[in-house]
């Protein structure tokens, strides 16, 4: 049976990701104030907020895409650094950027990854993915050619067709219509239940209840609220069975 995300998958595990004390200054500006935080294996936290609130800028860092101000990021026992190939081989990121190449198309792009991350049977396993994200049909789509949407769903396919430990997601809910959204919680219990680390910044709240272990609700690059997801969401969660509730009658 699998776990509700109200019970936590961690107990006893030592953290694969550990941000201590971090906080990030542009010039005389901190955008974000020091946040700790930890990440075990098979554990997803949720990084909740308005635009502007710190999240992007707090997985950058943890992604080690930007260098903390001050603290540390230590991924499995060794400096976070993206450039640092024992990092790169096992830390999977969907960022807020569009990054791709004009004359790829789908499956060439996640062939690409495959065979760069020494993925076996590399054409077998995307087309899997290519399945998995309901991308098959836009295999051979050019990225001009794509909706928002499929845009989306290449991002996160390259993200899964290449090996990973962790997984760090800046909103990969955006764009998605409900359905897709509904398919994205599924992909992401799948995962978690295959012990990969999740962290995941997202406008969702339903996402969050779906699969987050802990959220972390950032305002003005503090932390305003964190813990086990359903007791920091719970007016969120209480909203959404009356909902449910009230679409059931």
């Amino acid at each position: 049976m699998a776990k509700n995300a109200a019970e936590p998958r961690t107990a006893a595990r030592r953290p694969l990701l550990q941000l201590t004390g971090v906080s990030r200054s542009y010039g005389e500006r901190e955008v974000l104030h020091p946040v700790s935080l930890s990440l075990a294996a098979g554990e997803c936290v949720a990084l909740l907020g308005h635009n502007g609130s710190g999240k992007s800028t707090l997985l950058r860092v943890a992604a080690g895409r930007d260098a903390p101000s001050k603290g540390t990021v230590v991924f499995d026992g060794i400096p976070m650094d993206e450039n640092d190939p024992r990092v790169r081989a096992r830390v999977a990121v969907v960022g807020d950027t569009v990054a791709c190449y004009p004359d790829l198309t789908v499956r060439e792009h996640l062939l690409l990854v495959a065979v760069a991350h020494g993925v076996a049977d590399a054409s077998d396993w995307v087309s899997q993915v290519l399945d998995g994200r309901m991308l098959t049909e836009r295999a051979d789509a050019l990225p001009s050619a794509l909706s928002s949407g499929q845009m989306q769903a290449l991002l996160l396919a390259c993200a899964l067709v290449r090996p990973r430990d962790l997984l760090l997601l800046d909103e990969p809910e955006q764009r998605l219509d409900p359905d897709a959204r509904r398919h994205l919680a599924d992909l992401l219990k799948a995962e978690l239940a295959d012990g990969v680390a999740v962290l995941l910044v997202t406008h969702h709240t339903d996402l969050a209840l779906d699969v987050a272990d802990r959220v972390v609700v950032l305002e003005d690059g503090k932390i305003l609220k964190q813990g086990a997801t359903r007791k920091v969401l719970a007016a969120d969660l209480a909203a959404r069975t009356a909902a449910g509730s009230a679409g059931a009658r």
